[in-house]
């Protein structure tokens, strides 16, 4: 048998390492279509000329844009059997991707834990991203619910690894290039706010909404050559749980990065995830809103250029964020569909 069934739950071992198929060009079409799904408008992602007179060689790649086509690769092999992707940690954005770069990725196991009803289990794993160079640009952990293949197979060893809860500011210095911050035009940018001009305990609504169309998000999940069933096959996902095809989580942290324009415009680069959660599912249809929190604010040692806003996010469906907060404590309300704490940089 040629074909690839995937892995399920009882095929995993902790310390295994997978090095996964299909090393990726990016391309400026590749660019030009994701911003066409989302409509992001950072002025760093969006202008050779912007990108240029800052420091950078030209204009990068979109952060998310990496992580999904690097959590693409690692789909065949991890969670192509997956009932659900629970969260994110430590997740850093380690060097800039170009049009024109190749990405890799590999993957350790670094925790198992079959869930009690003995059809599933969470499988914890560490990937890692890889320009043409070999250079890691992206290391982040996730975990994810993988079908077991027969409830009855013994798990030979279970172990649940202990995560940061966020990554400290001075691991951020290498995110992004020396930037020439007298160059920097606001007015291009779109907004006059500077790191300095944000506070811990505000919190943004991003006003605008985003309607989710079936074609978008089947779109989306192949140009990120991901493979899941539960976002593409309608005639398996139909006998499912949810009768349809879940939309790919990373789809509702992209749309949530674009509203946040409207408020952060020069929020302009992700250099780590914290943690994150998929709070409910999402389906075509429904509209996307956002609004932000500033947890925090830090400097970054050696750096006099840009600082670090440490964010959290969250996105709901069909229901603006007029009225906030939408949860107390881990309480969320049924519309919450994602939460989740980054950094980010912006010029001081």
């Amino acid at each position: 048998m040629k074909t690839n069934a995937g892995n399920f739950f009882e095929d995993f071992r902790i310390g295994q390492t997978i090095r996964h198929a299909t090393p990726r060009t990016v391309t400026v079409g590749d660019v030009a279509l994701y911003t066409a799904l989302y409509g992001g408008r950072f002025a760093v992602q969006s202008s050779d000329a912007f990108a240029k007179a800052i420091g950078y060689k030209h204009a990068p790649v979109d952060d998310l844009l990496v992580f999904h086509v690097v959590f693409g690769k690692t789909v065949p092999d991890i969670s192509l059997n997956a009932v659900a992707n629970l969260g994110y940690a430590a997740c850093r954005f380690l060097a800039p991707v170009y049009p024109g770069d190749t990405l890799s990725a590999s993957s350790e196991i670094i925790g198992l834990k079959e869930n009690s009803n003995r059809q599933t289990g969470v499988v914890y794993v560490r990937s890692r991203g890889f320009n043409q160079h070999g250079d890691t640009v992206l290391d982040y952990v996730r975990w994810v619910m993988v079908r077991k293949r027969d409830p009855n197979a013994p798990v030979k060893e279970e172990s649940v690894p202990k995560l940061p809860k966020a990554l400290p500011a001075d691991s951020l210095g290498d995110a992004c290039p020396q930037i020439a911050t007298k160059h920097y035009d606001f007015d291009l940018a779109g907004a006059p706010w500077r790191w300095s001009d944000y506070k811990a305990g505000e919190k943004i609504d991003h006003v605008d909404g985003m309607t989710v169309e079936e074609a978008e998000h089947m779109i989306a999940t192949r140009l990120y050559q991901n493979t899941a069933k539960v976002h593409f096959n309608q005639f398996s996902e139909g006998q499912g749980r949810f009768g349809r095809r879940l939309i790919y989580g990373g789809h509702v942290i992209s749309l949530a990065r674009a509203l946040s324009f409207n408020g952060l415009a020069n929020a302009f680069h992700i250099a780590a995830i914290n943690g994150g959660r998929h709070v409910a599912p999402l389906f075509a249809g429904l509209t996307v809103h956002a609004w932000t929190e500033v947890l925090e604010t830090a400097e970054i040692p050696g750096r006099d250029d840009v600082g670090a806003l440490r964010l959290r996010t969250i996105a709901t469906k069909d229901h603006p964020c007029t009225h906030l907060p939408l949860m107390a404590g881990e309480n969320y309300d049924p519309a919450v569909i994602l939460d989740l704490d980054y950094w980010a940089l912006a010029p001081r």
